[in-house]
């Protein structure tokens, strides 16, 4: 499905409506309009100013606007809706990629950057009592982590653009029936389509390992949360995700050795809900992968909150029995009760570096074999012998933490250093009244891949200061302002800056 084809059956979602609130009283609808400027000394912008931020900024140099209008749904009432539309348009500075050229077996360098107008968002959202459901382009992040402050989430990280989805599910936590509120159920379910095929062609080089077109996602999450009253409560579940369908295209030295067509019709979206079998052997299709979380909070008398979480990242059977070792993000947050010089506070751990070797043999694969036991291998976190990497525009839909492909000048489009180990911190408070800050820091170390492990490890040291300043005299006003410094080899020493203002208010009808 052609994009400008989605936007058509969005927009015919969104008429009912947008004709709607012309005929309604005092209607009410959130703006904002924002100017940034954005400069670096490397070729992409600084690790923290580019994480986080639905792939707003990848380059050194940017200057960008954006206007956005919204209205959100009224949870207070059984039946509600929601809308919006968010434009992006500005100029980025070029990054070179390399490609091979078959035809004189040659590297070519061509410089890439983001396109100088998108839509970022285009969205419509119903809600009828406890359930939701969402049509469009609408920026998603973390279910269970601060987003402000957190490294990012390892399945839905809020750090990509958003891509046209279908989501379902429930409104925040539900009371479970019969627990008497002790116990209360959150989850939805996404089915969407991903456009950036034109990116990975225009980034790709043509040389090795492959590429995938026309490809479909799938989203679901299930958690479960104790009583939330309480001082004590716990927030456990899973997510899982999956990339399926499209056209699967191999090359070798700018030859196409082969090309082919995945799975999808009507039982390969009923797979990515519930796996069976359908005659053949196999019970599941695509690229799937997802977390184990759990997230523990204390509050204090005072209202001050403590949490610690774990995030369990899994690709296979050995992930989801938690055979990987220690893999995954382990956290603490503190979170004040009051707004002050240190309001919130969060220190994270994450390790990828327990990936079973490269080799997987499984008996039962290979009827008639003499050759015992079973050897559980080959895990490659984010990547797949079939389908893209999982990222989108280049960048990571989970963890930023891992080396995107958008980052392989080589044209290489596979993350190359996931096995990886870093800490991360996050501070964020109130100078005065109107002046916030964040900070946020970490280190980071990869090795490579289970399969082909790096000939030098790399490395980043990241740290950035944030401001953000609303003056007293101009309501709706906000002032940004960010620099960053990078020293390492993941992918490389930067230094960047960032202002940008932004005029937010009320549209009243």
């Amino acid at each position: 499905m052609k994009f400008n084809t989605l936007c058509k059956l969005i927009l015919i979602l969104l008429l009912p409506i947008l004709s709607a609130t012309a005929y309604a009283d005092g209607y009410a609808v959130d703006y904002e309009t924002s100017m940034t400027v954005g400069a670096g000394s490397g070729g992409f912008a600084p690790y923290y100013i580019s994480s986080l931020r639905h792939g707003r900024f990848t380059q050194a140099d940017n200057v960008q606007a954006e206007a956005r209008l919204w209205r959100g749904m009224e949870r207070e009432k059984h039946f509600s809706y929601g809308f919006g539309v968010d434009i992006i348009g500005g100029y980025s500075s070029k990054v070179d990629y390399e490609r091979y050229n078959s035809a004189d077996k040659s590297w070519l360098s061509h410089g890439e950057r983001p396109s100088s107008f998108w839509l970022q968002q285009l969205y419509g959202e119903l809600k009828y009592r406890s359930v939701f459901v969402e049509a469009g382009m609408k920026e998603q992040q973390s279910a269970i982590l601060n987003q402000s402050l957190t490294s990012g989430d390892l399945i839905e990280s809020g750090n990509t653009r958003p891509m046209p989805q279908l989501r379902v599910g429930f409104i925040d936590f539900q009371d479970v029936p019969f627990t008497r509120g002790w116990i209360q159920i959150g989850g939805e379910v996404a089915f969407g389509r991903m456009i950036d095929d034109g990116w990975w062609r225009s980034h790709y080089n043509y040389c090795s390992w492959h590429i995938t077109t026309n490809q479909w996602y799938n989203y679901k999450r299930c958690y479960f949360r104790t009583m939330p009253s309480k001082p004590f409560s716990v927030t456990f579940g899973m997510q899982a995700a999956a990339q399926f369908g499209g056209n699967s295209e191999y090359y070798y030295f700018g030859e196409n050795t082969i090309t082919q067509k995945n799975e999808l019709n009507l039982k390969t979206f009923l797979k990515m809900i519930i796996p069976f079998e359908d005659g053949g052997e196999d019970f599941y299709t695509g690229n799937h992968i997802g977390s184990w979380d759990i997230r523990a909070r204390y509050r204090l008398k005072n209202g001050d909150e403590l949490f610690a979480y774990c995030s369990w990242l899994w690709e296979d059977g050995s992930g989801i029995g938690k055979l990987n070792g220690w893999d995954g993000l382990w956290g603490l947050e503190y979170k004040s009760g009051t707004r002050g010089i240190v309001s919130g506070a969060v220190l994270e751990y994450m390790d990828f570096t327990n990936q079973s070797g490269p080799i997987h043999f499984a008996p039962d694969d290979f009827p008639g074999t003499t050759l015992p036991g079973h050897v559980s291998g080959a895990d490659d976190y984010y990547n797949n012998a079939t389908y893209n990497s999982y990222a989108y525009f280049g960048q990571s839909i989970g963890t930023p933490a891992m080396m995107a492909p958008i980052y392989n000048t080589d044209g290489y489009p596979a993350y190359i250093a996931n096995a990886m180990r870093g800490f991360h911190i996050g501070i964020e408070g109130s100078v005065t009244p109107r002046l916030d800050y964040r900070l946020k820091g970490g280190y980071r170390k990869a090795w490579g891949t289970s399969k082909v492990m790096l000939t030098h490890p790399i490395h980043l040291t990241a740290l950035m200061f944030e401001t953000k300043w609303r003056p007293a005299g101009i309501k709706g006003l906000t002032v940004n302002a960010s620099m960053e410094l990078n020293r390492g080899t993941m992918p490389g020493n930067s230094f960047g800056a960032m202002l940008g203002v932004s005029y937010s208010g009320l549209l009243n009808f």
